[in-house]
C-alpha cells in the first residue's frame, strides 16, 4: 500500500511541476510584454519631451531619424527638421541608456517577484491538488481490494435489515468494508431523521384536525338530539360548525402548501418586481381590512426591484402582518417598513418589515418560531394553526433571503426579511 501512495505521490509532484512551470512561463511573458511596453512608451516620451521643448509643437510632418555621422553609438543623435528648414539635434544616447537602466530595474524587480512567489505557488499547487490525490489513492485502494462473495453477502444481509425507526449504528464487522459501513451509517442517520420529522408532521397534523373534527361531530349530535326544535341551539352549532369548518379548511390548505413544498411541487413565478409597490399594497390592504390597529408604512428607500414572486411575497408578509394584529392589543400601532440594510463589508441587502408593539417573544420561543405547530405557550389563546411561519419561511427561503428577529417580551416584535443583494 506504501508503495502505491509513493508512485501516486510521483504523479502528482510530476503534474503540480508541470502546472508550475506553465504559470511561470505566463508570467515571464506578461512581465516581458511589459518591460517592452515600458520601453516604447519612455522612448515616446522623451522624443516627445524634446520636440516640445524645440518647436512648442509636435508636427506629424516633420522628417525624423537617427544618425551617428559615423562616430559611433556614443553619439547617436536624434534630428527633427520642421518644413520651414528649423533643425532640432539632440544626443540620444544618454537617453537610451537611461530608458534602458529604467526597463532594467523592472525586469529585475520582476525576476524578484517570480523568484521570491515560486516556493510559495508551488506549495500552493500541491495544496490545491491534494484532494485530487487522496481521491487516486483511494480509488486505486479501492480497484486492488479483493472482495469475496462473503464480503457482498454481509453488504446485502445489512441493507435487507435496514429501518428508519433504526438508532443503533450498524457494525459489520470487517475492516475491509468500514469506508462502506461509515457512509451506511451516515445515510441511516440521515434517514432516520427525516422519519422522525415525518412522524413529528402527520402526528401534529392529526391532533390538530382532531379538535375541529370533535367539536363538529359534538354539534352535529346536538344537532340531532335537540336542534330540530330548539332554534337557539340550531344557530350556535350552524355558527360553530361554519367556523370550525373554515378553521379546517384553512389547515388543510396550509398543509397542503407545506406538503408541496417539501415535494417540491410549488410553483414559483419570478419576476423583476417593485417590492416598494408590493409594500404599499400590502399596507393598504391591512388598513382596509383591519379597523382595530394603527398601520404606518414607512419606505425608507423607493425603487427596490429585485427577483421575486410577487404573489408568495404577499402571502409570507400577510402572515406576519396577520400575527402582528393577532398578538397586539387593538389600538396599538403597527408599523411596516422598506429599506436597504448594509454590513460591515457595505454590501447592500434589500428588506422589508413588521414591527409591532403586541406582548413580544421570549428567546426560546424565537429559536423555535419558524417549527411546524409550534406555538408558544402565551399564544395557544388565540386561534392558530401554528404553520403560517413555516409557510413564510418557505417562501423566503425560495427568494434566498433570510429572517432577522428582534423581540421582547411586554415590549413587541419586530421580523424583517433580508434579501440577497439589491
Amino acid at each position: 500500500m506504501a508503495k502505491t501512495k509513493v508512485k501516486e505521490s510521483e504523479k502528482m509532484s510530476s503534474i503540480a511541476y508541470k502546472l508550475h512551470g506553465q504559470l511561470i512561463r505566463k508570467k515571464l511573458g506578461i512581465f516581458f510584454a511589459t518591460d517592452i511596453f515600458l520601453f516604447i512608451a519612455l522612448s515616446f516620451m522623451w522624443v516627445f519631451t524634446e520636440e516640445w521643448t524645440h518647436f512648442g509643437k509636435i508636427g506629424i510632418r516633420f522628417d525624423r531619424y537617427f544618425t551617428t555621422r559615423g562616430d559611433g553609438f556614443l553619439n547617436l543623435k536624434y534630428v527633427v527638421e520642421s518644413l520651414d528648414g528649423d533643425v532640432m539635434e539632440v544626443n540620444a544616447y544618454k537617453a537610451f541608456i537611461l530608458i534602458i537602466c529604467i526597463v532594467g530595474i523592472s525586469m529585475l524587480f520582476h525576476f524578484l517577484n517570480i523568484a521570491i512567489a515560486y516556493y510559495g505557488e508551488y506549495k500552493k499547487i500541491k495544496k490545491t491538488l491534494r484532494p485530487i490525490n487522496e481521491m487516486a489513492l483511494k480509488a486505486e485502494e479501492i480497484s486492488k481490494m479483493s472482495f469475496d462473495n462473503s464480503k457482498y453477502h454481509t453488504i446485502e444481509n445489512a441493507i435487507e435489515h435496514i429501518s428508519p425507526e433504526q438508532t443503533s449504528s450498524l457494525s459489520l464487522g470487517d475492516s475491509d468494508l468500514e469506508g462502506i459501513e461509515a457512509a451506511m451509517n451516515n445515510m441511516l442517520e440521515r434517514m432516520h431523521e427525516t422519519y422522525l420529522q415525518q412522524t413529528r408532521f402527520v402526528n401534529d397534523a392529526s391532533h390538530e384536525l382532531r379538535t375541529p373534527i370533535a367539536v363538529i361531530q359534538g354539534y352535529a349530535n346536538m344537532l340531532d338530539r335537540w336542534g330540530k326544535e330548539d332554534e337557539e341551539i340550531l344557530d350556535e352549532s350552524i355558527t360553530a360548525i361554519k367556523n370550525e369548518s373554515d378553521h379546517m379548511n384553512h389547515l388543510v390548505e396550509q398543509l397542503l402548501f407545506l406538503a408541496r413544498g417539501d415535494a417540491g411541487r410549488n410553483e414559483m413565478k419570478m419576476e423583476y418586481v417593485c417590492m416598494n409597490d408590493i409594500m404599499q399594497e400590502i399596507y393598504e390592504e391591512s388598513v382596509m381590512i383591519d379597523e382595530n390597529h394603527v398601520y404606518k408604512y414607512d419606505e425608507k428607500y423607493q425603487g427596490i426591484h429585485m427577483e421575486a414572486d410577487p404573489g408568495m411575497i404577499k402571502q409570507a408578509m400577510r402572515i406576519l402582518v396577520d400575527n402582528a394584529a393577532k398578538y397586539t392589543e387593538k389600538g396599538d400601532e403597527i408599523v411596516l417598513s422598506i429599506g436597504i440594510a448594509e454590513d460591515e463589508d457595505m454590501h447592500r441587502y434589500p428588506y422589508i418589515q413588521v414591527q409591532d408593539t403586541g406582548i413580544g417573544m421570549a428567546e426560546v420561543d424565537v429559536k423555535h418560531m419558524f417549527e411546524r405547530f409550534y406555538r408558544a405557550d402565551d399564544t395557544r389563546k388565540v386561534q392558530g394553526t401554528g404553520l403560517g411561519l413555516s409557510i413564510s419561511k418557505w417562501i423566503v427561503d425560495k427568494h434566498g433571503g433570510h429572517f432577522e428577529i428582534t423581540s421582547r417580551k411586554e415590549i413587541g416584535t419586530r421580523i424583517r426579511i433580508v434579501f440577497d443583494g439589491e
